[in-house]
């Protein structure tokens, strides 16, 4: 490690600024432009730079890494394409507020503006998907830039920041200075809660009669997963989580309801139709939750808390916000809590009639293969204890309804942009992060094409990611509206002919493959997929071709009108 002091040029500033920031990892690809960084990194052992295969794959490697640690990912990228093909991820983390921190090169500074050789405006482009980007002008801002790119991706609302580093900058030589504190003007996130807000909640819950919680990822984010369950079981209060929020409260509990929303579950939607008081914490009233937003929990009272304010009566009139960090306001919340407990029996006597009106199930023949059954038959194999990162489409929601999540930090899923190709890197990424657990990735057939480079990388660093590919010949989800929506008109969403052999394409990469068609070959499949760990494994479950994820709200429509099977889908609850 340098010291203070020390003459160094910009490239040996930028390795020591992330050692002072405890990175372990890169996920990167070198160019022209990061030359002379590279060139650097040739001599250093204690960060671990991991070489991709696209630099898309690079910006889903750093999030999935993000999400499984906390830690913020890193992506370093050349100029130009390099940099614009960061696009994606970024949005991603932005719209899921995955904290990471993306350097790209640039052209040198005589240069920008010039239309010079692999120049792009990737400051102008990234605005609006990023927390804040800089542009370092000069090789003595370099630190104090990187100190506030972390800064500002790791506090308040996490999120993507993103730093461009010209080539002139990176060569030239200053003393280096580390700043060991940061003060950013104008941002100044609200961590601790207002204390009349929060006795104010307490209040509300203790009198409540049919308390809801209704948990987003900000729970997980906070680490608040502990003061969750408490308030929870000692105050016997139901749970239902938003897709990211999975795992926040253990899903084998009586008290899980599950996730809610457009593919929720029946009876967590009855409760948000029902309940008397719904306490949002790190969840903001998505879309995709809500339905039609004036039809939504109209008999409660909503208290709000998140630690963006403006999330605050973005999507939903809520009655009392209170804005800071959800871990400070449940672990408040818990103190304020009289000894003395509500009788809540007659709700959950509600809640568990809701549940046998409409389970969650499914039916498997000996001779064919259901994507639930493959996913239940995981969560039965782990004990709902792996790290579990999905693509995105049918097979994403049947993770939701049918792995049993019990930690937090155990789904990585790409929520609000909905990226196909996000899983494979993200599971990679993920698997850098967590060695105590299993790291599944559960994925389409159309989903694992658009970055099925990344096994390039898997099979390089021997990353023992089981991949379990969900083959239905579809892009499935599409092909669903279709049926549903779009009078059965099956335009480009047949993937039969096209797809290749996906064991054989696994094979030519370095994985060891397998292939599963019926119930009995899929169990043997995860428990020998389960057990390798030399490396990745990969194996296509070939499925049922047109099976469909109940329960649905239709786009537009209230949560309380779920389409709750195939054969009546006007069925209105």
């Amino acid at each position: 490690m340098h010291a203070p002091g020390e003459k160094l040029n910009g490239s040996e500033i930028f390795f020591e600024c992330l050692r002072r920031e405890n990175v372990a990892y890169i996920f990167g690809y070198p160019g022209g432009a990061l030359l002379k960084v590279y060139e650097t990194l040739y001599d250093i052992k204690d960060i671990k730079h991991i070489l991709v295969r696209h630099e898309q794959g690079a910006t889903h490697m750093a999030e999935g890494y993000a999400r499984a640690t906390g830690k913020p990912g890193v992506v370093l990228v050349t100029s130009g394409p390099g940099a614009t093909n960061t696009v994606t991820g970024i949005t991603n983390a932005y719209m899921d507020s995955s904290p990471m921190v993306i350097f790209t090169g640039q052209v040198p500074s005589s240069l920008i503006g010039n239309d010079a050789f692999q120049e792009a405006d990737i400051v102008g482009i990234t605005r609006p998907i990023t927390k804040h980007n800089f542009l370092v002008k000069d090789v003595r801002e370099l630190a104090l830039t990187i100190r506030k790119a972390f800064y500002l991706a790791t506090n308040g609302r996490p999120g993507p920041v993103l730093v461009d580093m010209p080539k002139d900058v990176l060569n030239a030589v200053c003393t280096f200075e580390w700043p060991e504190t940061v003060e950013i003007r104008g941002f100044k996130p609200t961590v601790k809660c207002h204390q009349n807000q929060v006795e104010k909640a307490a209040h509300l819950i203790a009198r409540s009669k049919k308390p809801l919680l209704y948990i987003g990822g900000g729970v997980i984010s906070s680490d608040a997963s502990e003061e969750l369950k408490r308030l929870a079981i000692e105050q016997n209060i139901p749970v239902t989580m938003t897709l990211q929020g999975l795992g926040a409260f253990p899903g084998d509990h009586p008290l899980s309801m599950g996730m809610l929303g457009m593919h929720g579950t029946f009876w967590a939607n009855q409760a948000v139709n029902n309940c008397d008081l719904l306490i949002a914490v790190g969840a903001r009233f998505d879309d995709r939750v809500t339905g039609k937003t004036d039809t939504f929990a109209t008999q409660a009272y909503k208290i709000h808390n998140d630690i963006d304010p403006t999330n605050v009566d973005k999507n939903v009139k809520v009655d009392l916000p209170v804005v800071g960090d959800a871990k400070h306001f449940l672990a408040a919340i818990l103190k304020e809590m009289p000894e003395e407990k509500t009788d809540r029996s007659e709700w959950l006597a509600d809640i568990r009639a809701w549940q046998k009106q409409c389970p969650l199930t499914y039916t498997n023949e000996s001779d064919s293969l259901k994507t639930e059954y493959v996913i239940d038959e995981v969560c039965r194999q782990t004990g709902g204890d792996a790290v579990v990162t999905t693509d995105v489409g049918q097979h994403q929601m049947w993770t939701s309804q049918y792995y049993r999540f019990r930690k937090p930090r155990s789904i990585i899923t790409s929520g609000g942009l909905g990226t196909m190709g996000y899983g494979l890197p993200a599971a990679i990424g993920a698997a850098f992060g967590v060695t105590d657990r299993p790291v599944v990735l559960f994925c389409g057939d159309g989903g694992f094409m658009m970055n099925v480079q990344e096994l390039v990388t898997a099979v390089y660093y021997k990353i023992p990611v089981k991949i379990f590919l969900l083959n239905n010949s579809f892009l499935g989800m599409v092909r669903q509206w279709q049926e549903l929506f779009h009078q059965e008109k099956y335009s480009f969403t047949d993937l039969g002919d096209s797809n290749p052999d996906f064991v054989k394409v696994a094979e030519a990469f370095g994985c060891r493959a397998m292939r599963a068609e019926n119930p009995d070959e899929a169990k043997k499949a995860i428990s020998e997929a389960l057990a390798w760990n030399e490396g990745p494994v990969f194996v296509e479950f070939k499925v049922i071709k047109k099976d469909m994820v109940f329960p649905m709200v239709p786009a537009g429509a209230s949560i309380s009108d779920m389409l709750l099977d195939r054969l009546n889908p006007k069925t209105m609850v």
